[in-house]
């Protein structure tokens, strides 16, 4: 790249905020130019190809009945595997597992819900009596007052095996939370996104979601450059023309616009803009392959008795046959990854801690399972702490934005929504006509 290139507005960062963004500013007919470090476009969500398996960056899942999904991603075209809407949960004093599956979704396995001893009538009155308003009235969670979700829980009264065997293992990989530290009212939209929709993955892993929102991108006239690791945004000075933002290049070389999107994750963000790192929270996702599968169900799978590591694991190819080669099994299987152990690698659980939890879960023998890889996501999400903030400002001054869903909610609709809000502020702020509006 020529050191005095020239565009209208550049977006660092190739993920989900940073093409939504691009895409929403071409569309005005501005130019734009996308700038990512890595070699593909997707942030964390990423799929790789190794040894003939499709492994994504962790254990992820696409909700198609966020609205930012419905209204932005051809979730047909992505072929969407869908998982059983329900858990397998190892509980104490009992050979098998027990199964909660949604009455609805899954009629057929109702009985097995009913005899799981998961789900007392008091248990489900109170979660009702914590779920009911998101569902019918989203807008006033929102609005109302915030607290933690364990503080909430006990509010309403939502005790017994149902809090503590499902609700909170399963959602301790979901938020990487195992406290209840997190935003009541951000679990609760959550879970509402849960009970209307069935998350599934793309047939090709969630690297193609990011894939299809690039192609859309350049169809709207968005270049798009991997391998370009921005090392330096910079806003009124010397190096700079008169009202102009520039970007410096790694290996040197840079761009200059007359707008910069840091469209980055919080672990990158205060390496380029003056904005303070958001909290964030890690995982741990170690892939493994198997001969035979531990179990013929496609649920996700937790342990109620709370015996080691592993907030979650599933196998994986159950529901989506091509992420193994034919004649073999993937298994995904998420624990929680301590801050310590970005410095003390011993702060984590051993892949000895791993198999053995494995194998309690599902009654079986996980020594000979091939360990694929071993993700480590320090920054997985971030920590979304009550009150509950959905909209940070888009503007950081001289010129430059930051987009992500660490900018309003930690999700894949956070991410779209923030990249779509930023680029229509860029777009007003230049003062290019449009009938979209500006919620910056």
């Amino acid at each position: 790249m020529d050191a005095s290139e020239e565009t209208d507005v550049v977006v660092v960062g190739a993920g989900l905020a940073g093409l939504r963004c691009a895409t929403r500013i071409a569309e005005s007919g501005l130019g734009v130019t996308v700038l990512e470090a890595a070699d593909v476009v997707g942030g964390r969500q990423r799929t790789d190809e190794v040894d003939g398996f499709r492994l994504d960056r962790g254990f992820q899942v696409l909700n198609p009945a966020y609205p930012g999904v419905r209204r932005w991603v051809d979730v047909d075209a992505l072929d969407l595997q869908r998982f059983p809407v329900g858990v397998e949960v190892r509980r104490v004093g009992r050979a098998d597992v027990a199964v909660l599956a949604h009455p609805l979704r899954h009629p057929g396995m109702l009985p097995a819900t009913l005899r799981s001893g998961l789900a007392a009538p008091r248990d489900v009155a109170a979660l009702v009596r914590w779920l009911a308003p998101a569902i019918v009235r989203p807008r006033s969670v929102i609005a109302g007052p915030d607290r933690t979700l364990a503080e909430a829980w006990d509010r309403v009264g939502l005790r017994g095996p149902l809090r503590a065997e499902v609700l909170e293992p399963f959602l301790a990989g979901v938020l990487a939370d195992d406290r209840g530290d997190t935003s009541d009212a951000f679990v609760r939209l959550l879970m509402r996104m849960f009970a209307l929709g069935r998350p599934g993955l793309p047939a090709a892993g969630i690297g193609a979601l990011p894939a299809q929102l690039a192609d859309v991108a350049r169809a709207a006239g968005v270049q798009v450059r991997t391998d370009a690791e921005v090392v330096r945004v910079l806003s009124g000075g010397p190096a700079t023309g008169r009202g102009r933002v520039r970007v410096e290049l790694a290996g040197g070389g840079g761009v200059e616009a007359s707008a910069v999107v840091v469209a980055v994750g919080p672990e990158a963000l205060t390496g380029l803009v003056d904005v303070p790192a958001p909290p964030t929270r890690g995982l741990q996702t170690w892939w493994f392959a198997a001969d035979e599968p531990p179990t013929p169900s496609a649920m996700l799978a937790v342990d109620g008795r709370r015996n080691g590591p592993i907030v979650n694991a599933v196998v994986l190819s159950h529901t989506v046959p091509g992420s193994a080669p034919a004649g073999v099994h993937l298994i995904s299987a998420t624990n929680l990854l301590p801050a310590a152990a970005r410095s003390d690698p011993g702060a984590a659980p051993t892949e000895a801690d791993v198999r053995r939890h494995l194998g309690e879960i599902w009654a079986t023998d996980a020594s000979a399972w091939r360990l694929l890889r071993r993700d480590d996501l320090h920054d997985a999400l971030p920590a979304q702490l009550p009150p509950l903030s959905i909209r940070r400002p888009a503007r950081i001054g001289g010129g430059r934005y930051t987009a992500g869903d660490h900018r309003d909610t930690a999700s894949i609709q956070g991410a779209l929504v923030s990249g779509d809000r930023v680029g229509r502020a860029v777009v007003r702020d230049l003062g290019v006509a449009t009938t979209h509006g500006d919620v910056a």
